[in-house]
């Protein structure tokens, strides 16, 4: 008897794991918008650091991100729990963000608004450089910040897989959400920590000593590193603008009926097209989630530089 119910455990415990990973997989694919721009945003915060408190720095931002999700793993559960239907609600908000973040992005790029981003990067180039300034003050300012950005995105991701486990098992909930929140602050954190080390790594490199094939090798690495390491960082930047329009977008979608079906419909009839029927019809998601995040995004953003100016003006 003993026996049987030990095995009996086993199988549940397995049974759970199991459902435990294939939830964590959906909810990482549908986060991965965020998971860009989160590598992104974070990497851009430390930066301007002195190369050698770049890692204190972005541990400390990591230990910030930590306490970010044992704060909201437990809310979102919470809420799963008590408040069940405030999830689509949630997600549809959340969604209705990553378009504005998105949009507001591209828009800013547009209209070539850097003076701020240049004034801001001079800031920190003079705080470096001069000797008067707290540097232990500007670090501190510069992980609080990186904090306070972490746990909006940290919300988002949390509330994405609370989405995706909102009809799954309490034990199942708890167990993705953790494993997400766990997994997602190391992955982002671990290759942040990378990308502020990069060019440290291609200069340890360039200086290899030597004539041999192995250290003109090693030496061409660090040449291509350092080249590289600037164009990263934009790269992580469109690729998480753009994940965000398909994430955002196709949260909307999907749970708005009218524009679920139109696309639902449209990608039917795409199959029909000859030749190219199967291309277009697994093209027409993709490009409609992107179309309805655009178009959320800049409805988003009219609607709030709308409300400022009113409030501006009945101030």
């Amino acid at each position: 008897m003993a026996a049987t119910n030990l095995l009996a455990l086993i199988d549940d415990i397995a049974t759970l794991l199991d459902d435990i990973s294939v939830y964590s997989k959906i909810a990482s694919k549908k986060a991965a918008g965020v998971l860009g721009d989160d590598l992104a945003l974070n990497a851009e915060q430390v930066s301007g650091i002195k190369a050698d408190r770049e890692l204190p720095v972005v541990w400390a931002v990591a230990k910030g991100s930590f306490v970010n999700k044992l704060i909201l793993v437990p809310v979102a559960l919470l809420i799963s729990a008590t408040l069940p239907w405030l999830v689509i609600l949630l997600l549809m908000v959340g969604g209705a963000y990553l378009c504005y973040e998105g949009f507001e992005k591209v828009f800013h790029k547009l209209m070539h608004l850097k003076q701020g981003d240049d004034g801001h990067h001079q800031q920190v180039l003079s705080a470096i450089r001069d000797g008067s300034v707290d540097m232990v003050a500007f670090e501190k300012k510069k992980i609080n910040g990186a904090i306070r950005t972490d746990f909006i995105l940290s919300a988002e991701i949390i509330v994405l897989t609370l989405g995706t486990v909102k009809d799954a098992a309490f034990l199942t909930q708890i167990g993705v959400l953790s494993a997400i929140a766990i997994g997602v602050t190391i992955f982002v954190y671990g290759l942040v920590a990378g990308i502020v080390k990069l060019d440290d790594a291609g200069l340890y490199l360039l200086k290899s000593d030597g004539e041999d094939f192995w250290t003109e090798l090693k030496r061409r690495i660090g040449r291509v590193i350092l080249l590289a390491a600037p164009y990263l960082m934009k790269l992580l930047s469109i690729v998480g603008t753009i994940a965000m329009f398909l994430v955002g977008g196709g949260i909307i979608a999907h749970h708005t009926p009218l524009i679920h079906h139109a696309i639902e419909s449209l990608t039917t009839t795409s199959l029909t097209i000859p030749a190219i029927g199967n291309i277009v019809s697994s093209s027409v998601p993709l490009l409609s989630n992107m179309g309805v995040g655009i178009l959320v995004g800049a409805s988003v953003l009219l609607l709030l530089s709308l409300g400022s100016n009113l409030f501006s003006k009945a101030k």
